[in-house]
Parts: C-alpha cells; sequence; structure tokens
C-alpha cells in the first residue's frame, strides 16, 4: 500500500510498505477514505518531537471502512463506516474506566521510554512517534487499528466524511478545551491561535454558552474564519494584553485557551534558547495567556507541548488563583455527543477545510500547510484517488463547490448564526 513517512526534519515521502494484518484478536484493519494534516504533525515534520525512525508511516487523523476484524471484536464487522480516535485506549484500565482515554496504561508498548522522559505515560497514539508506541498511523490506504472493540465510533450513512472525519481529532480537542473552561453565562473567552483547534475551539465555546470569544492570529485567513465563527479578533502581532484588558474592562478573560502550543511565535528569546536545544519548546502564548486571564479565571491548553519550557509567569498564576487544565484529549469520551450535534445540524466541521488532495501529493501539502500558503487551514488527504495535476486542481475545486461566496459557506454554523456583512 501506500503511505505517507517520515524521513527527517521537512522530509516526507509517499511510498510503498507492506499492508497491515491482524496481529492481536482485538484488532481491526481499516481501508481509508479520507485522512488529513494535523497541527500537531507539523511538530514531527519539524523535528520538535524525539524518537521518531525513518519510515515511520505519519498520521492520526483518518477514517473508513471496516475490511477484517480479529475474534476479539464483536462491536465491528466488515462493511462498518467508522471514525477512528487518534488515541489508542484499552478500555479496562484505571483511566479508561474514568473516561480519561488519552492516559490508557495499556497501550503504550513502549511507556518504559515514555515514562523516563514524562514520569508516567500515557496512551499510545498513532502515527506520532516511538515514545507513544511507534503505532503506524493513518495516511495510507490501510491501518491496523488496536483495540478496535473500543476506539471507532460507527458512522451513519448519509454523513459525508468530510463532516466527521474531525471527530478524530480536532473537534473533540476544540470542544475539551472550551469544556475545561468552566464556561458560564456571560463568560467572556480568549483563545490564542485560529488553526484547525482554534476554530473549533471558538465554535465549541458558543455552543457552551460563552457570551464573547475573541481570538488572536496573526494570518488573515485564519482571523477571518474565526470572524465567520462569531468571534471577535486581534491581530497577535498588536499590544495583546492591552487590547484585551480593554475589551473586558480591565478585568481580563473569564477562560483563556492556548491552542497554539509548542511552536508559537513571538519571542526571539524562545527562539534562539529552542535552537540550542536548552529547552524543547516556545510558551510565548502560555506566558501571555497566564498574565491576561482574570483572577479566579481558568486557562486551558490543548496546544501540545513536549518537554521543558522556560520563564514561566507561574508566581502570577498562584497569586491571581488561575486553575489550569490540559492533556490529551479523551476522544472516546466525546464522539457520541459530538456526532449527534453533527447530526442535529448544530455544527457541520467540514467548514474547515481549504485544501483536498491525494495522498500521493502528501508531500507538496506538508510543505503548503507549514509555510500557510494559498491560504492553507486545513488538508484533507485521499488515499483511493489519483493525483490531480497542480493546473487543473483549483478547476476540479470549483466543479466540486468548493469555491463558494461568504455567504454561501457555514463556517461550521447554522444557516441561522452566520454573519452578515453589509
Amino acid at each position: 500500500m501506500k503511505a505517507a513517512c517520515w524521513y527527517g526534519t521537512r522530509d516526507v515521502r509517499v511510498e510503498n510498505v507492506p499492508d497491515p494484518r491482524i496481529l492481536n484478536p482485538r484488532d481491526a484493519i481499516v481501508k481509508i477514505t479520507s485522512t488529513a494534516i494535523c497541527g500537531s504533525d507539523l511538530h514531527l515534520y519539524n523535528g520538535y518531537i524525539p524518537s521518531m525512525e525513518e519510515g515511520d508511516i505519519l498520521g492520526h487523523e483518518f477514517m473508513g471502512e471496516v475490511i477484517e476484524v480479529g475474534n476479539g471484536v464483536k462491536n465491528l464487522k466488515p462493511g462498518d463506516r467508522v471514525v477512528v480516535p487518534f488515541a489508542i485506549a484499552c478500555g479496562r484500565c484505571f483511566y479508561c474506566e474514568h473516561h480519561l482515554f488519552s492516559l490508557c496504561d495499556n497501550s503504550n508498548p513502549n511507556a518504559t521510554m515514555n515514562a523516563k522522559l514524562n514520569g508516567f505515560s500515557g496512551a499510545g497514539l498513532f502515527g506520532y512517534s516511538h515514545l507513544y508506541g511507534g503505532y503506524a498511523g493513518g495516511q495510507a490506504e490501510y491501518a491496523r487499528v488496536p483495540f478496535a472493540d473500543v476506539g471507532p465510533i460507527k458512522i451513519p450513512q448519509g454523513l459525508p466524511d468530510e463532516s466527521v472525519l474531525f471527530l478524530s481529532d480536532i473537534f473533540p480537542t476544540g470542544y475539551m478545551a472550551a469544556e475545561n473552561c468552566d464556561i458560564k453565562p456571560g463568560h467572556v473567552v480568549a483563545i490564542w491561535g485560529c488553526g484547525p483547534v482554534g476554530q473549533f475551539a471558538i465554535r465549541s465555546a458558543f455552543l457552551l454558552g460563552a457570551e464573547k470569544v475573541i481570538a488572536m492570529d496573526n494570518v488573515p485567513e485564519r482571523l477571518r474564519m474565526a470572524e465567520a465563527g462569531g468571534a471577535l479578533t486581534i491581530s497577535s502581532d498588536d499590544d495583546v494584553h492591552e487590547i484585551l484588558k480593554h475589551m473586558t474592562g480591565g478585568r481580563g478573560p473569564d477562560a483563556c485557551i492556548d491552542a497554539v502550543g509548542m511552536e508559537a511565535h513571538g519571542s526571539a528569546y524562545d527562539v534562539i534558547k529552542q535552537s540550542v536545544r536548552l529547552e524543547t519548546d516556545r510558551p510565548y502564548v502560555l506566558r501571555q495567556a497566564m498574565r491576561i486571564c482574570r483572577k479566579g479565571g481558568t486557562l486551558s491548553v490543548p496546544g501540545v507541548y513536549a518537554g521543558f519550557i522556560d520563564k514561566i509567569p507561574f508566581g502570577a498564576a498562584f497569586a491571581r488563583g488561575l486553575t489550569v487544565k490540559m492533556g490529551q484529549t479523551h476522544v472516546q469520551r466525546y464522539l457520541r455527543p459530538l456526532l449527534q450535534l453533527i447530526q442535529d445540524g448544530k455544527i457541520d466541521p467540514s467548514f474547515v477545510i481549504t485544501n483536498r488532495v491525494a495522498l500521493a501529493d502528501a508531500a507538496d501539502a506538508y510543505d503548503i500547510f507549514s509555510k500557510r500558503q494559498d491560504g492553507c487551514i486545513k488538508v484533507v488527504l485521499k488515499p483511493q484517488e489519483q493525483p490531480v495535476p497542480r493546473r487543473a486542481a483549483r478547476a476540479v475545486e470549483r466543479d466540486a463547490g468548493v469555491d463558494k461566496s461568504e455567504d454561501e459557506v457555514a463556517f461550521g454554523l447554522p444557516r441561522s448564526k452566520r454573519l452578515r456583512r453589509n
């Protein structure tokens, strides 16, 4: 089969690799119909996550058709259409029983390696380095899904791939980030980063009752998408601290969401320290959020951090009594309620897609996504499709109805909630 494989920093190649096979009675084999490139994949692409090996198959956002199951899988059968959560969970350990699926004790075969870095190991992850199990990812034509009796959710007929694909990661991640804010009526939520997770956090905050959402980024296309989702926006190149104080009457936001994580821009200090390996992550956004969140407020961190960071204003966070919530998303907990929101027409997650390409073009897609070229916000890869010559790609998208006016695009909200522009 063909798969997108990692070969080093900014080196992704689509190669022929062996087909997956059943290794455990609780396995399933899925023929992948849609997969995506996640912002977290860029941490691998840019060389910031240790323990990657040449030839590792990338990708943790995928869905498709079950073609084979082990004899321990009773809830799925060949022909079922499923979305697969990015974190692999056994369903039987202490953490899974408490619905903390991304902290599963039994799904990471390299738990000892991970524990040396983090103290304890969380769950295994698809396509995300050997620290997290070395599992082959989903940017491929087929994937082996361990613990298939726990993770995948069956998708009803009539829902297109693009409406449900992001149940695998970014929709639950944005929703959990907003849920962690303990939003109450009248609350103001500030969100750093208008990438895909930030976009879902914006819409989720409104679904959970936020009165106002303020979003920050420095990419015009992302800011426009955030505005279409109902957010007020600030350029992250401006004085974010003073603007947020002004917009909240001097009190600060009730909750702050860091949807950026370890590759934040804005601080030459962090860039230099990271480049010489004196810190692993660039916590520029984390510092900003800690300093502006109101007294007694909540800081939610869905943005990925990998190791050790510097100059964190922990004293300020302590003095103001902040609550901090973070961690990998417990996707399995959210699958059914978020699928119901999609079925009820309260959100259409496909709003975030800007680029659709064949799996064979994954290397180019990583480059475009990493550089944020051509308005790229979210890339969906189609493993079963042939690549389209670049010159013809825009014509194909127009024929498929991708080019739409602002008034025609739902941006993930029901028609009644769309912004109107004079």
